[in-house]
């Protein structure tokens, strides 16, 4: 996707409607200038979410909607690239900044149950019927569903399933961090710079996101990540705690990188009929960034996903009035018959 300018976060308070019409530069600056980034306020509705940052593209037409959630030590501006492309022109796309990632306020609890209950709660305030989640923002999505508190198709971009999927630079982190404290992360944030030269995007554009890293607090990610291994450990792997959430779901993953999946993952995946498990060749360390339209395309196919979900309800609610509108149109002619006999 070609780039000419540098996107600048929009700080503003509230919301505004915005129509992104085309995938090229002006289109993301326009999906970063006039999308809102809300920081620290402008509560729409009542709930604990209402002061994350968020970025929407948001159609004054738009009947549906999807919650993007970012990867660790992302922000909602990491979804730039996907909220321009031409085909979810017509969907209102809502990035969040999970709460503690980019130097914004953390909770104290930071475990990822935590994290899927308030993300669920933002979804459902905000009428979302799609959840993207990449990296760690995946593996919330993936809780929100198990834990039932989200039922609608979900787009997991490189979760990690166990600690073994997890990229080995952040598994070594996380130990060196046990004896080191934060410091391993405060080299990582001040490394990002360079680190990130390795994604097919233009230098303006890998700057803005390098600097949205370096807002993060290296305390505040070493919590983060700590409960994030927490997480996964505890479960083994989460893989079959997907299928039984019984959602569709779109699992898009590197053969390298970020977000791998052992051989005993895949085949339980496999064998979920409403999961699907797309691999893409070669190394994947930023999806949305790096694959933006194959994103938008598996967007669509979740929303598509809903209309028919929606569609089976309605079917199956008609065929239960039927069986019941049935029975009492026998039973009445039978009664009337029985009368008429005794008589």
């Amino acid at each position: 996707m070609p780039h000419d300018t540098p996107l600048q976060p929009d700080l503003r308070s509230g919301s505004e409607d915005m129509h992104v019409g085309g995938g090229s530069q002006d289109d993301i600056q326009e999906a970063g200038q006039a999308g809102a980034l809300v920081r620290g306020g402008a509560a729409v509705t009542s709930g604990e979410w209402t002061g994350w940052e968020r970025r929407e593209s948001s159609p004054a037409d738009a009947v549906q909607a999807a919650l993007l959630l970012p990867g660790g030590m992302c922000t909602a501006v990491q979804y730039e690239e996907l909220m321009a492309e031409p085909a979810l022109a017509g969907v209102r796309m809502i990035a969040v900044t999970v709460p503690g990632m980019g130097g914004t306020p953390a909770p104290k609890d930071l475990s990822i149950e935590n994290l899927a209950r308030l993300a669920a709660q933002c979804a459902a305030d905000l009428g979302c019927d799609v959840v993207v989640g990449f990296s760690m923002g995946a593996n919330i999505a993936l809780e929100m569903a198990a834990s039932g508190a989200f039922c609608g198709p979900l787009v997991l971009l490189a979760p990690s399933f166990s600690r073994a999927d997890a990229a080995v630079f952040f598994r070594l982190l996380d130990r060196l961090a046990r004896v080191l404290g934060h410091l391993p992360f405060a080299a990582l944030l001040k490394m990002m710079g360079p680190a990130m030269k390795r994604m097919p995007l233009p230098p303006d554009r890998r700057e803005v996101l390098a600097a949205e890293f370096r807002r993060n607090d290296p305390h505040i990610v070493r919590r983060g990540v700590r409960y994030y291994f927490q997480y996964l450990d505890r479960h083994g792997s989460v893989a079959s705690r997907l299928c039984e959430a019984d959602v569709p779901a779109w699992v898009v993953h590197g053969e390298r990188g970020d977000g791998g999946v052992t051989d005993d993952e895949r085949r339980t995946l496999e064998a979920c009929p409403r999961i699907r498990v797309i691999t893409l060749p070669g190394a994947s360390y930023f999806t949305p960034n790096e694959e933006p339209a194959l994103v938008a395309k598996l967007v669509i196919e979740a929303l598509d996903q809903v209309h028919i979900d929606q569609e089976e309800q309605r079917n199956e609610h008609r065929e239960g009035r039927t069986r019941v509108v049935r029975g009492a149109m026998v039973s009445r002619p039978a009664s009337l018959r029985r009368r008429t006999d005794e008589s």
